[in-house]
């Protein structure tokens, strides 16, 4: 992965290894944010690749967007977390 990245898109910032984000092998913090924010569906499993977490000043996981969510929605809704 990282040499594509760097011969295809000249990337030169560090990037992280793939983590499981579902199931047994769930990387600790997917679990902690899926179980902080379960979601609306059957499951709390995280169903795509942009599915997103706020957490706040606090470290408290409050709010949780499906990946069909755009970052104009959510920025409607920022304010009562700043």
């Amino acid at each position: 992965m990282l040499e594509f990245a760097t011969s295809n898109y000249d990337a030169n910032f560090p990037m992280f290894s793939k983590v499981e984000v579902n199931g047994d092998g769930a990387a600790p913090l997917y679990s902690w944010l899926k179980s902080s924010q379960p979601g609306e569906g059957e499951s709390a499993d995280i169903t795509w690749n942009f599915e997103k977490f706020l957490v706040d000043r606090q470290g408290e996981v409050v709010a949780r967007w499906a990946p069909q969510t755009t970052p104009e929605e959510i920025d409607e809704q920022l304010g009562q977390w700043l």
